[in-house]
C-alpha cells in the first residue's frame, strides 16, 4: 500500500515537473522571440526558472522563479543571478 502510494506521489510530481518545463519551453519556442531580448539578468527568467524547477523541485523552483520575475525590472541593474 505504502508503496504504491510513493509510486502514485512520485508520478504526480513527475508530471509537474514536465508540465512545468513544457509551458517555459513553449514561452521560449513561440512568445519570447516576439517580445526580444529584454531580461536583465544572465541566464534569462525563463532558463533560471528551468534551472531552479531541475535543482530544487517544482515547488520551491517555481517560487524561486516568482521571485526571479520580480527582480527583473527596469530600475534593477541585473547581472549574474544563478539559481
Amino acid at each position: 500500500m505504502i508503496a504504491s502510494l510513493r509510486f502514485l506521489i512520485e508520478g504526480i510530481r513527475l508530471l509537474a515537473l514536465l508540465a512545468l518545463l513544457a509551458a517555459v519551453g513553449l514561452y521560449q519556442r513561440f512568445v519570447s522571440p516576439l517580445l526580444g531580448p529584454s531580461c536583465r539578468f544572465t541566464p534569462t527568467c525563463s532558463q533560471y526558472c528551468v534551472q531552479a524547477v531541475l535543482r530544487y523541485g517544482v515547488l520551491a523552483g517555481s517560487w524561486r522563479a516568482v521571485r526571479r520575475v520580480c527582480r527583473c525590472h527596469p530600475w534593477n541593474t541585473g547581472g549574474w543571478d544563478p539559481p
